[in-house]
């Protein structure tokens, strides 16, 4: 049987544009879009070659400066013990790692890592929990005294934190929490901060969702977890490294509360270090172990960590 016209039109293949014409395409495009957006800068802004050179150096400058003390710290944690002489010990010869075997081969240390992690990673999840719940319930529910409640909350930023710490301090000692985690942890998971950016978040979130979702038959759980956590996703990794990152640096509490050496965080330790006349690489062997879970953690939610700060509106 012969094929129809008709079929023949339909099995024949798509002429296909050769790879060097797509390439072109998009090349031409870049540049369409480069130019469109140069329009729209004004020309007396533009910058003049001289000043792109200027930026550049003055970035690199600030950027020297600011990487600087992070070099310093590596290099001299890998020199051996021997008094230190600018600048020759901030060259990157002789290397050794004697520092980091005494740091990590030390009975108090490793103590001192797993209470920073447990401090640091249990109030991670405590706070963003309550501060996504209590946010949900300013944002979107009704209930008398509401924007009171709120705002007298978020008063507790205004509050130095010394002038709470005491009467907490105390309260914590008559509850039996020093040198426990729960005296640790428990008097922090209230974050008046990540309450207002939880609230402020799902305030822009439609209504139409959750009355579709009423409608469906989902309870408030359900929406909550359903609806309301995935679309926060951006806003709980940024809120989670910043926490993460004032536990992990935290100094003071951890000092009032972990009275005895097994209950010290890193920071305590390592400022109780220098008290002891260790040498000064193996207080900076445990500055950059320190410094390396921080680190580890903004790389992992960078992603999200800048699309929450885009859609939160977070500076600096």
């Amino acid at each position: 049987m012969t094929a129809t016209p008709v079929e023949t039109e339909k099995k024949a293949p798509a002429p296909q544009a050769p790879a060097g014409t797509d390439r072109a395409a998009r090349r031409a495009e870049r540049k369409l879009r480069k130019l469109s957006e140069q329009d729209t800068v004004p020309h007396s802004m533009r910058a003049t070659p001289a000043g792109r050179i200027a930026r550049g150096l003055l970035l690199t400058a600030a950027a020297i400066v600011t990487i600087f003390p992070f070099y310093a710290m590596v290099v001299l944690s890998l020199k051996p013990s021997a008094a230190v002489e600018f600048p020759g010990s901030l060259l990157p010869w002789p290397l050794t790692g004697e520092a980091y075997d005494t740091v990590m081969n030390a009975q108090d240390v490793p103590r001192w890592l797993v209470n920073t992690l447990v401090y640091s990673v249990v109030s991670v999840v405590g706070v963003l929990l309550l501060a996504s719940l209590a946010g949900y319930a300013f944002a979107k529910k009704r209930f008398p005294g509401r924007e009171t409640m709120f705002w007298s909350f978020l008063s507790m930023v205004m509050v130095p934190y010394h002038v709470t710490m005491i009467p907490t301090f105390a309260m914590i000692a008559k509850l039996g929490g020093v040198d426990t985690y729960w005296g640790l942890i428990v008097p922090t998971l209230a974050n008046a901060q990540a309450v207002f950016l939880m609230r402020q978040f799902i305030q822009g979130l439609p209504d139409e969702l959750f009355e579709a979702a009423r409608l469906d038959g989902c309870n408030e759980w359900q929406i909550f977890h359903r609806i309301v956590l995935p679309l926060l996703k951006p806003i709980l990794a940024t809120l989670g490294v910043f926490v993460f990152l004032w536990h992990w640096n935290d100094f003071l509490w951890p000092l009032v509360i972990g009275q005895s050496t097994d209950m010290r965080t890193l920071t305590v330790g390592i400022a109780s270090l220098q008290q002891q006349n260790v040498p000064l690489n193996v207080v900076l062997s445990g500055s950059v172990i320190a410094f390396v879970p921080i680190f580890a953690a903004y790389m992992v939610g960078q992603r999200y960590f800048t699309e929450g700060v885009t859609a939160s509106g977070i500076k600096g």
